[in-house]
């Protein structure tokens, strides 16, 4: 798919790897909306840079896991920008509790965690398909995470998330063909998001050399990646580990 001149939603938008995401998408020529659950100046600011950068954008509010949150958020990008081509599903969140606290592992966090990572995705899949399939084409992408493909992470409900999450892309790719491909990322461990500040200190010092390249993967090749797989016109309901050499599937 050409991607000059296209329109890209981006959950999380205003995190560490979503802004990477929406200035690579940017930098291809992408118009975005910059999605945001409650970091509204910090949304603003991305879609300001990346106005700078000669391209539209728009800072938008949603909560992912709210049907009617997702079905307004899919309502105004289309009456702002008249048409939808990308989503990248980046809005994730998580809660450190070791895998053998199972107290700690509260029905509450079950809930929320699941309800952002997994159920998030699934609506806002379902929400820009109409206007995808309308036009012929589209692109979903979906971030996830290693911890989706082995026990390990900062939670049992955030790997059973992720898991579930790498599972969703291969439906939604049966579901959605032939007009929209849907592809998944699984990074491993990366330095400098909201997710990585909540994990246990030593856990990160563990995982930062655990790699075979001995750091944390790069969160500019997971967004040049985001933007090759909108380009492909031959890949769809694939999980591809970007995680510096750490586990292999």
């Amino acid at each position: 798919m050409e991607i000059q001149g296209t329109v890209s939603i981006v959950t999380g938008g205003n995190g560490g790897l979503g802004q990477r995401i929406c200035h690579a998408l940017a930098a291809a020529g992408s118009n975005v909306a910059v999605v945001y659950a409650q970091s509204k100046d910090q949304s603003e600011e991305v879609a300001t840079k990346l106005r700078e950068a000669g391209v539209e954008a728009e800072a938008m509010q949603c909560d992912v896991s709210d049907a009617a949150s997702v079905g307004a958020l899919v309502t105004q990008v289309l009456e702002r920008f008249g048409r939808i081509d990308i989503l990248v599903n980046d809005a994730a969140y998580n809660k450190w509790i070791p895998f053998d606290d199972l107290d700690a592992m509260t029905l509450e966090e079950w809930d929320r965690i699941i309800a952002t990572n997994l159920t998030g995705p699934m609506l806002t899949s379902k929400a820009v398909a109409p206007a995808m399939k309308k036009q012929g084409s589209g692109r979903i992408i979906n971030i996830s995470s290693v911890a989706g493909l082995t026990p390990t992470g900062s939670s049992i409900p955030y790997a059973v998330s992720k898991a579930g999450l790498n599972h969703l892309t291969r439906c939604m790719a049966v579901g959605l063909a032939p007009e929209v491909l849907v592809n998944c990322i699984a990074p491993g461990f990366l330095d400098g998001t909201r997710a990585t500040a909540n994990l246990d200190p030593e856990y990160q010092a563990t995982a930062r050399v655990a790699s075979l390249l001995k750091r944390g993967a790069d969160k500019d090749d997971i967004a040049r990646q985001v933007v090759e797989f909108c380009r492909t016109d031959s890949v769809t309901g694939q999980v591809l580990v970007i995680d510096a050499g750490r586990f292999f599937h």
